[in-house]
């Protein structure tokens, strides 16, 4: 009896043994899975609370309309409709239109034309015989008589300050009584030649028209006038062009200076290179004989 009982007891001890250890075992492996159910749920719940924190911190959106405090109801208020306007016509300044530097003049009754700065003063006609100050009017140089004066443009006296400058001008003069031979020839030449002899006209080309040529000096005791004249024959009558250049005084005082005369010249002469001679009827050369027995018109 007492060896079986020895028997189950050792039975029942060891079975009792293997069920605390089996019963330990189950206890140990649950804790370690509870362990890992919480750590997931622990991290779980942080990922939900930072979406929450993100979710809060994103900016509300705006807003479409907003009732009026005595309406009942919610509805956005709709933007109003364009108004369609009719397209204003585009503005656009006038710019003021730049007038030439140089002005044409044409006389239908000679045929002359020719360009002339704006600035200086024309004159035509009767007024177109110049003058020098003091020395009385400058003298056609036709061999016979019957020279009408055409037209005139002077430099303002203004235009060399601070020099013995008094006047400058290119004048036109015509006459039907001359011959061709006779319009190569002057009824004075030039007598500036050291020996007093009179120089011979010279021959010239004016831009694309021949020329005769020659020059007159005169002075009185405080004036100064020099003249060149120029013939060319065309339309069957002689065609004259001066230029002629006045001075005052002999620049010996006051730090007045001589004007420069080929600088004058030169001027005048660019009036001269631009001069055209255009056909004329039979009838405007009887009219402008008309003005030649009367001493001309305007």
């Amino acid at each position: 009896m007492a060896t079986i009982w020895k028997s189950t007891t050792q039975r029942s001890s060891n079975q009792a043994t293997n069920n605390n250890s089996i019963s330990g075992t189950t206890l140990s492996s649950w804790s370690r899975q509870q362990k890992l159910a919480m750590i997931a749920g622990f991290a779980i719940l942080g990922l939900l609370l930072a979406g929450s924190a993100c979710s809060k911190q994103s900016p509300k959106p705006a807003l479409v309309g907003v009732s009026s405090p005595g309406s009942s109801s919610a509805t956005p208020t709709a933007a109003p409709a364009p108004i369609a306007t009719a397209a204003s016509p585009a503005v656009t300044k006038k710019t003021p239109k730049k007038r030439p530097a140089n002005v044409t003049y044409s006389d239908a009754n000679s045929g002359v034309s020719f360009l002339y700065p704006r600035k200086f003063a024309l004159t035509s006609g009767s007024k177109a015989q110049p003058q020098f100050v003091g020395l009385g009017d400058v003298p056609m140089n036709f061999v016979e008589p019957g020279g009408v004066a055409v037209a005139t443009v002077a430099l303002p006296a203004s235009s060399y300050p601070g020099t013995d400058f008094a006047s400058a001008f290119f004048n036109v003069n015509v006459n039907r009584s001359v011959s061709e031979q006779e319009c190569a020839h002057f009824a004075f030449v030039d007598t500036r030649n050291a020996d007093g002899e009179p120089v011979d006209a010279e021959k010239v080309k004016i831009g694309s028209t021949d020329m005769e040529m020659t020059s007159n000096f005169s002075a009185s005791a405080i004036k100064q006038a020099e003249t060149q004249y120029y013939h060319s024959y065309e339309n069957g009558a002689c065609y004259e062009y001066v230029l002629g250049l006045g001075t005052e005084g002999f620049a010996t005082e006051g730090g007045i200076e001589h004007v420069n005369r080929d600088e004058v010249f030169a001027k005048l002469q660019k009036i001269l290179a631009t001069v055209k001679i255009n056909a004329v009827e039979q009838e405007q050369i009887a009219d402008q004989g008309v003005t030649s027995i009367t001493g001309g018109k305007e």
